[in-house]
């Protein structure tokens, strides 16, 4: 990736911290975070580049709306390379306004769901550019998927 930032979409708590884990890659390059103005979240991404989505996202059609309206502003002030998330409600708009604009999307499912795949992950897949999975075992759920490990 030489120009353009790195977006890095995930709801706070446990997916931001997936997300903060890839440190070592993303250390040295452009980037912007979307999450949500939580205390954790605060914390984890103090002196970064923070655009904070609005929440709950959990089946709330107004938020999502807000939300895909909040990408579509977004996206157009930034030169975004490639939009990384491992979920929830909060990447599904940025996923398809960046999908929508020709921009990479990379998708990391969360470690602990080996059995079924989540709702987000259904939700994006048609409109990522790779998929990710932290267990072997999640190949089941994502045969198509790429297994790069645990993050945490």
């Amino acid at each position: 990736m030489e120009s353009g930032e790195v977006m890095l979409v995930g709801s706070s708590g446990g997916h931001l911290a997936q997300l903060v884990a890839l440190a070592p890659w993303y250390r040295d390059r452009a980037r912007s975070w979307v999450t949500f103005d939580t205390p954790d979240a605060r914390s984890l991404l103090d002196g970064e580049d923070v655009v904070w989505a609005h929440h709950p996202t959990t089946r709330n059609l107004k938020n999502l709306a807000r939300n895909l309206w909040l990408a579509v502003r977004v996206f157009r002030g930034r030169d975004v390379a490639a939009v990384v998330t491992t979920g929830a409600g909060v990447a599904l708009p940025f996923v398809i306004v960046a999908r929508l604009r020709g921009i990479p999307t990379v998708y990391i499912e969360v470690y602990d769901r080996i059995d079924t795949p989540t709702l987000s992950a259904r939700l994006c897949r048609p409109f990522l550019s790779a998929m990710l999975v932290q267990w072997e075992e999640q190949r089941r759920l994502y045969p198509k998927a790429t297994v790069v490990g645990n993050l945490l």
